[in-house]
């Protein structure tokens, strides 16, 4: 059985990671070059770097950012933001990306995960998910939603990630977008039902505040958990983080 892997993720706009609250409000967090190192040489299992203007902008990821970044890199980097043809894939595999995530491209059109999983095979396609939840019905259900955010899709979020992973996704990349930067925990529900749907793994993200909340994401069948906001504000880091889930029975990698 694999370990639970620690993500940290930065969110990338004109070349400096930003963070913000349901994706909006977006501060200064650092430079990602900095910022990947440290997180690194904690003890970061994997790295995620996402830009998050590339799609609302029209244009694809910014290639000096993850060759910047790669040159520090040991670990397994992924890379989303406005991946929308095989082409934009490879350019970022070029660039060092290990992974790419597809996320509104993927909606508008799924059978590019098709192709992504025929060119680079299905452990290096990831479907981002960013999932907001359907107020004002009775059993909890969520939709997709893209472009940062900023469009409801009216996509039943089981429904889509059962379809992506039949047309190639190896990988899901789950954000409440309910609960992105609030700090305020994982929708363990949202995962949970994800997670029972899929036999890919699950890396749970949006609201993570302390180890608690790992465990929780965990529990309910993540594979791997995201953190930004605990690490970027020096609330811990990966190594504590690490240290503090195995005083509570949880085996990571130190």
């Amino acid at each position: 059985m694999l370990v639970p892997r620690i993500i940290p993720c930065l969110d990338v706009k004109d070349g400096r990671v930003v963070k913000g609250v349901q994706f909006q409000g977006l501060r200064d967090a650092g430079d990602p070059v900095a910022c990947a190192r440290r997180y690194a040489e904690q003890g970061a299992d994997e790295l995620v770097l996402l830009d998050v203007s590339a799609t609302r902008e029209g244009r694809g990821h910014a290639l000096q950012t993850v060759r910047a970044v790669r040159r520090i890199l040991s670990i397994p980097l992924t890379v989303g933001g406005g991946v929308r043809s095989v082409q934009d894939a490879e350019q970022l595999l070029a660039a060092g990306a290990d992974k790419v995530a597809t996320n509104s491209a993927a909606v508008q059109r799924p059978e590019l995960l098709t192709e992504l999983r025929d060119q680079f095979g299905s452990q290096c396609t990831v479907l981002a998910v960013d999932a907001a939840r359907i107020q004002g019905v009775g059993q909890a259900r969520w939709q997709v939603v893209t472009n940062a955010g900023t469009e409801a899709t009216g996509v039943d979020v089981l429904d889509w990630v059962e379809r992506a992973v039949q047309l190639g996704a190896g990988e899901l990349l789950l954000t409440s977008w309910d609960r992105d930067g609030t700090r305020s925990g994982y929708d363990v529900a949202l995962l949970r039902q994800v997670a029972a749907a899929v036999p890919v793994p699950v890396i749970a993200s949006g609201g993570a505040a302390h180890v608690d909340h790992l465990l929780e994401a965990l529990a309910a069948g993540a594979s791997a958990v995201l953190v930004a906001s605990m690490l970027h504000d020096g609330d811990t880091t990966v190594l504590d983080i690490k240290q503090e889930l195995r005083t509570k029975n949880c085996e990571v990698r130190l």
